[in-house]
């Protein structure tokens, strides 16, 4: 079998952008391509200039908080009145619904990154005189909610390019055609760091618009003045972010107060004034998240218990399993399995189900198909929710295993693991620029894996405060190498030879950049 050299590797990492069109900003579709967001954006503009009541109503996720923070940043910046709304997860439930049309005093409802499947709210809307403004992305319903306009990239009739982007692209692009009608100077460019944690957070292919405004985004983030980033960068004492910091550690606190409270704890985070008010706010997300650790840790471990390794699809619930983390939990079993996960709560006569997907594997599509078991579901190809009565989920895992196990499972995911066996002198300084090249690294352009076969342990040493991760220093043919294993479910030792699945990083030790391999499986011990 031919080892990979790095030309080989640049070639494989090219191609997985041959149909990128979209490669530089300047390049991007205009606000006008999508369907309705010309008659959405008069429509606000007419707000504006007659000073009706706006109202914002945004969702309790990072897409939907960085959403409402992208639009009513604009609307200060202008100084136009408008009142903001983001659902409680618990009291209010996902989205726009009659019983928040009632409370709220509004001439038009603008939903950012909810609202595509809000019909009896629509309803509604139109009985009290409200024109009701949709902005999302998640796949339409067959019928439409019968609002003013509907911007929405996956609905029919739609001619913007790239239907695969996430809520708060789609609430960027409102507010770019709102300045366009406005005549407003403005540079929206000042969203790219929001815009770029919510395209991650929320698992949007990283290819063509997606790929070159997490580029840009990520750039900014890293001098961003924005005082929730210099604060994060603080207290967290990061020199400089990265997709995988967006992944571990914004998204989560972004996430948890949402989970576990309230969202609009991060939206008044990411709005904070000043590095003294965002350092105030931080803590208390910061406490918020240790909360949301603890009740992942013990629902995974329950989790973990009533999972059938057999089945192709895991499904597994419990009795009021906490609604804020099952998502999580889901993405946790997903990823320890390799097979797509969705974790259910159980209240009263209903259960309520959040889906994480691998690689390769449509789960909203999976999850379409057993519509007739359903009260309700939505999402996108990544991630998903669910809604059914709890005397359906026995069949609902019965079928959904059946067809999930038509799209061969196994065999996605093996495609997608490696790039394939490299050699060890390849991996050096030169390979990590190349690496570089290509980030950053997300859904449809995954981290490069490679294999590496026979290899010496020379040196194992625990560490981490409780031991639960080693590193190594490897050799092969009097090549030494430094690695690091997290979470090691596997026992290595000193003096063993290994096959490994791994991805490289970056060590800065002291201004030197060495490579560093992260051990995703030990493949065999000989």
């Amino acid at each position: 079998m031919t080892k990979l050299s790095k030309e080989m590797i640049k070639e494989i990492l090219q191609k997985r952008f041959e149909g990128d069109y979209h490669t530089k900003l300047s390049l991007i579709p205009s606000p006008f391509t999508f369907k309705d967001m010309q008659k959405a954006a008069d429509r606000i503009k007419e707000a504006i200039e007659k000073e009706e009541k706006i109202v914002i109503v945004g969702d309790y996720d990072v897409d939907g908080v960085v959403s409402s923070v992208i639009l009513s940043e604009f609307f200060d910046d202008f100084g136009i009145d408008y009142d903001i709304e983001i659902p409680n997860r618990f009291s209010d439930g996902y989205g726009l619904n009659p019983a928040i049309v009632e409370r709220i005093n509004a001439d038009v409802v603008i939903t950012v990154d909810n609202g595509i499947s809000a019909l009896a709210a629509a309803d509604f809307c139109r009985q009290k005189g409200i024109d009701l403004i949709i902005t999302d992305h998640h796949t339409p319903p067959p019928i439409l909610p019968n609002a003013f306009a509907v911007v929405n990239p996956k609905q029919r009739d739609c001619h913007f390019p790239n239907s695969e982007i996430c809520g708060a692209q789609v609430a960027w692009y409102l507010a770019a055609a709102i300045k366009d009608v406005c005549g407003y100077e403005y540079d929206l460019g000042k969203f790219m760091d929001l815009l770029c944690v919510a395209i991650i957070a929320d698992m949007m292919d990283l290819k063509d618009i997606n790929r070159i405004m997490v580029k840009r985004g990520l750039k900014l983030l890293n001098s961003s003045v924005r005082p929730a980033f210099v604060a994060i960068r603080e207290i967290f004492r990061k020199e400089r972010f990265d997709g995988d910091d967006i992944s571990f550690l914004i998204s989560p606190l972004l996430n948890s107060s949402g989970r576990m409270e309230d969202a609009l704890f991060s939206y008044g985070f990411l709005r904070s004034k000043s590095k003294k008010e965002a350092l105030a706010r931080l803590h208390e997300i910061i406490e918020i998240n240790e909360r949301r650790k603890e009740e992942e840790k013990l629902l995974l471990e329950t989790s973990l218990k009533l999972v059938d390794e057999n089945d192709a699809l895991i499904v597994v619930w419990g009795e009021e399993w906490h609604e804020g983390v099952i998502g999580i939990v889901a993405s946790r079993l997903a990823k320890r399995f390799k097979k797509p996960s969705i974790v259910f709560s159980l209240k009263d006569k209903e259960a309520k189900g959040s889906a994480r997907s691998i690689a390769g594997v449509d789960i909203l599509s999976l999850i379409s198909k057993q519509a007739d078991l359903l009260l309700g579901f939505g999402g996108h190809f990544g991630a998903a929710g669910a809604l059914l009565l709890r005397d359906n989920l026995g069949p609902f895992k019965k079928r959904i295993n059946e067809s999930a196990k038509e799209l061969c499972l196994n065999e996605t995911v093996l495609s997608d693991e490696s790039l394939g066996e490299i050699d060890p002198e390849e991996i050096d300084f030169e390979l990590l620029e190349i690496l570089d090249d290509y980030e950053p690294y997300g859904q449809k352009n995954p981290k490069p894996t490679f294999i590496l076969r026979d290899i010496k342990v020379k040196i194992d040493k625990p560490i981490g405060k409780d031991g639960r991760h080693k590193k190594f220093i490897l050799q092969h043919s009097g090549k030494t190498m430094e690695a690091l294993y997290y979470n090691f479910k596997q026992e290595i030792k000193s003096g063993d030879t290994i096959d490994i699945l791994f991805t490289i990083s970056k060590n800065s030790f002291r201004g030197l950049i060495t490579p560093q391999l992260l051990i995703r499986e030990i493949l065999e011990i000989k």
